[in-house]
């Protein structure tokens, strides 16, 4: 029987996941069975269970994954000592990243996570409410003192994550604009947007 191989530098874990968040992104979650995962990882079925206990699970690991590298990165630029627009354009340039580098993974908690069991579907909307909210936060603070227009911090929020969440069309696409180009343009045009 076939060993599940670990992704460099990660875990056998992580391959799963990784494999996972490829077949959730491509079939939806409720239409993957553990048999698909473990037939695109090379093992049988019953491997998995020696890593993971459920599909399940591994949404669970994806989705928790994916929201605490974006708390962690918020709560470091909330930290700096830098004006606003900086900590604006750090954290755009993250979501760009995340998109490029972990697009299947980001893609599965930004549309799958609905299928999540409790007490972790409730936690994970709170952490997604709760980053929404402090990112609406460095808004307020840029809009009073006025480096920033006086928009709305919610609307502007939702702006600037709907449109990066649109990288998702560069990855259908023949991508006639390479990863640098785009994140240059998009920061630039999302900045340019809200900047006084």
């Amino acid at each position: 029987m076939a060993k599940i191989i670990a992704v460099k530098n990660g875990t056998r874990k992580e391959t799963i996941s990784k494999k996972a968040s490829e077949l959730f992104k491509e079939k939806g979650f409720s239409a993957t069975s553990m048999r698909d995962i473990a037939q695109v990882i090379g093992v049988e079925a019953p491997s998995l269970y020696n890593h993971i206990t459920s599909k399940k699970e591994i949404l669970q690991e994806i989705c928790f994954k994916i929201a605490n590298l974006f708390t962690t990165y918020i709560t470091e630029v909330e930290l700096i000592n830098k004006p606003v627009l900086t900590k604006l354009e750090l954290i755009i340039r993250f979501h760009i990243h995340m998109m490029l580098n972990e697009y299947e993974s980001v893609y599965v908690s930004e549309h799958e996570w609905k299928h999540l069991p409790e007490p972790y579907l409730s936690t994970f909307k709170n952490q997604r409410k709760s980053y929404r909210t402090r990112l609406a936060n460095i808004v307020e603070k840029g809009i009073a003192s006025e480096e920033l227009n006086n928009i709305h911090p919610s609307v502007a929020v939702l702006t600037l994550l709907s449109a990066i969440g649109g990288i998702e069309y560069w990855h259908r696409s023949k991508k006639n604009i390479d990863a640098k180009s785009l994140e240059e343009n998009m920061v630039k045009i999302l900045l340019g947007g809200i900047k006084k």
